[in-house]
C-alpha cells in the first residue's frame, strides 16, 4: 500500500524526490502518513480537498483484500 501511494504522489506533484511515506501500523488499521515538498502540499489536498479524498478511496479500494483499514494524512 506504502508503494501505491507513493506512485500516485509523485505523479502528481512537480517534485517527486520529496515524497516520503511513513507507515504507522496497529492491530486493524495502518496510518500511511505522507510528506511532500511545502510547494506541493496544494496539488496533494486539491480544490477542497477533492484530491485527498480521491486517492483515500483508491487507499480504501485497495485494502479490501488486505482486511486491514488505511488512514492517510497529509503532513507539511
Amino acid at each position: 500500500m506504502k508503494d501505491l501511494l507513493i506512485r500516485i504522489a509523485r505523479e502528481l506533484v512537480d517534485d517527486p524526490e520529496q515524497v516520503q511515506v511513513t507507515e504507522i501500523e496497529t492491530t486493524h488499521t495502518t496510518v500511511l502518513e505522507l510528506r511532500v515538498a511545502k510547494s506541493d502540499v496544494g496539488k496533494i489536498i486539491g480544490k477542497h480537498g477533492k484530491t485527498a479524498n480521491a486517492i483515500r478511496v483508491v487507499l480504501n479500494a485497495a485494502s479490501g483484500k488486505a482486511r486491514k483499514r488505511y488512514m492517510l494524512e497529509i503532513l507539511d
